[in-house]
């Protein structure tokens, strides 16, 4: 039962750290939203919990990790889009946040549920206050061409 109820807080915890993330996400429009970054979270825990629980040693649970932080980049090249005649790369920070959702799930599966709520905060202030930053600046770039081009 002790067993059940660690593994389920892990899993939940994985997932509403992951929601944390998507809802962000979702309120910018991104592709990769809510449900994905939840998945992405909880599968990546559960990657680690299984292992651990059926007592894997912890150098083999490091190589289930390496595997999924390689395979979570494939998901990630699938979020970037390169648009050839505007030569721009679109993408690029989703596919950061799938790849960081992962990795907080991994610590939370491994049990590192402080430093996976910290990670998110981090991520969650880079999203948020620094993604409104770059937007002002752009907005000020922008300006700056149009006066040029007058």
């Amino acid at each position: 039962m002790r067993e059940l109820a660690r593994v389920t807080i892990r899993l939940l915890a994985a997932m509403v750290l992951g929601a944390i993330v998507g809802m962000e996400r979702e309120a910018r429009g991104k592709p990769a939203g809510l449900k994905t970054h939840m998945l992405v979270a909880l599968g990546s825990a559960l990657f680690v919990v299984v292992p651990l629980e059926l007592g894997m040693p912890l150098a083999e649970v490091a190589r289930i990790a390496q595997g999924v932080a390689t395979g979570v980049g494939f998901i990630g090249a699938g979020a970037i889009l390169k648009l050839s005649e505007a030569r721009e790369i679109q993408g690029l920070t989703t596919a950061a946040t799938i790849w960081m959702t992962a990795a907080v799930g991994m610590t939370v599966g491994l049990g590192g549920l402080g430093i996976g709520a910290l990670s998110v905060a981090l991520t969650w202030a880079i999203l948020a206050i620094i993604g409104r930053i770059e937007r002002r600046l752009d907005l000020v770039k922008e300006k700056k061409n149009a006066q040029k081009g007058n």
